[in-house]
């Protein structure tokens, strides 16, 4: 694993980390641990996220975060939210920036992970980006 780019836990309905939800990113991928009793670790590599958007609900406003939303064409993480972000807008900004220099970096654009019937390909496979 590289170096931690950003690190927080998501925060429950008052705003507080008391949660057992830690979302992290490095250069190259996207980590959700969760669970007391039964961890689970997920991850994404950053160039396969399509979209990133953000939803900040009136009480999310007041207590200063929001939910970020995060389409990849990852086969265990296709949609999935990270929620009550502390600065969330930041976040998703940093965020959308890394996958950007990812995609880049590997040279590769929306266009290959389209098929020819303009869905999304989920048979893509890591060696198809040269």
């Amino acid at each position: 694993m590289g170096e931690i780019l950003f690190k927080q836990k998501k925060r429950n309905w008052l705003g507080l980390p008391w949660t057992f939800t830690t979302y992290s990113c490095d250069s190259e991928r996207l980590f959700i641990k969760s669970g007391v009793f039964t961890l689970r670790e997920d991850e994404v590599r950053l160039y396969r996220i399509l979209d990133v958007s953000l939803k900040r609900t009136f009480w999310q406003r007041i207590i200063g975060t929001g939910t970020i939303t995060v389409d990849s064409s990852d086969k265990s993480l296709k949609c999935f939210e990270m929620k009550n972000i502390k600065h969330s807008s930041e976040v998703k900004e940093q965020l959308s920036g890394l996958v950007e220099e990812e995609r880049q970096r590997k040279r590769i654009t929306g266009r290959e992970f389209m098929t020819e019937h303009g869905d999304y390909d989920d048979d893509y496979d890591d060696d198809h980006y040269h």
